[in-house]
């Protein structure tokens, strides 16, 4: 079973977004743990972001209402088995703040994904309405597709 820790820029939109899906789902994937928190989130907790909410829960998914955003401290590195980068910038910021004996690997989310024309999660925080939609959908498909084997996330890690 893998501890999985989800990040984003500010961890209000996707991270939360994905922690939903993959924690409606984590016994099948393999998952004993799913969070999510933010490389550059304020150090005041938020909700998540009001459109990601209506989204999800368009879709069946929910969050705790008592969720809040947080953000990635040191400590995550021991904790979780798997830290998973919505995009190459905040990929690049996991590995500038890794301790430098850390047994968690990092990847990015949508690694070793095929078809979708991109390999990154885009930040639909100012964006329109639709931009959730396709951020969800994303998640949603890299969900439905997660490897037994996890590798292809591994690929772009340090």
């Amino acid at each position: 079973m893998t501890r999985l820790l989800l990040v984003c820029a500010a961890n209000l939109c996707r991270s939360p977004m994905a922690e939903a899906v993959l924690r409606a789902r984590a016994a099948e994937l393999g998952l004993s743990e799913v969070r999510s928190a933010g490389v550059f989130a304020s150090s005041r907790a938020h909700p998540v972001d009001k459109r990601a909410a209506t989204v999800l829960a368009q879709r069946g998914y929910e969050l705790d209402r008592r969720w809040r955003s947080r953000k990635l401290v040191a400590e995550d590195f021991d904790q979780y088995d798997l830290i998973l980068a919505m995009d190459r910038k905040v990929l690049q910021a996991l590995r500038a703040t890794r301790p430098a004996i850390s047994p968690a690997r990092l990847g990015l989310f949508l690694a070793g994904m095929t078809g979708l024309g991109l390999d990154e999660v885009p930040d639909p925080y100012y964006g329109a309405g639709n931009a959730f939609v396709h951020v969800l959908d994303l998640i949603e498909a890299r969900a439905h597709t997660w490897p037994a084997d996890l590798a292809p996330f591994l690929k772009d890690a340090s």
